[in-house]
């Protein structure tokens, strides 16, 4: 009884190749954890009558935080005013009239 391994040897240096690949591509990505994407991607949008949960201020603080900065970011899709969260939050936190 003899056991043929004519298509072992490849398949062993596939397996080999396929680990080393694998463990190229998980040190990558474990060079990346706690280090994000530094890119500005703002897809979270707000409504205006929604910035008060977000902010944590009162409705009446929100009108007047707005109509005393109309330069606040914001973006108008068919009628309605959407502030996109984390560029609104840098924009608060980078102006000097709110420190």
């Amino acid at each position: 009884m003899e056991i043929e391994v004519s298509g072992l040897g490849t398949g062993l240096i596939l397996l080999a190749i396929g680990l080393a690949l694998m463990g190229y591509f998980i040190g990558k990505g474990l060079q990346n954890m706690g280090h994000p994407d530094k890119g500005h991607y703002y897809h979270l949008f707000i409504k205006e009558n929604d910035l008060e949960f977000y902010l944590n201020l009162n409705k009446h603080e929100i009108e007047e935080l707005l109509e005393k900065h109309p330069n606040a970011p914001q973006i108008e899709l068919k009628g309605t005013i959407y502030y996109p969260y984390r560029q609104f939050m840098e924009w608060i936190s980078s102006n000097k009239d709110f420190k």
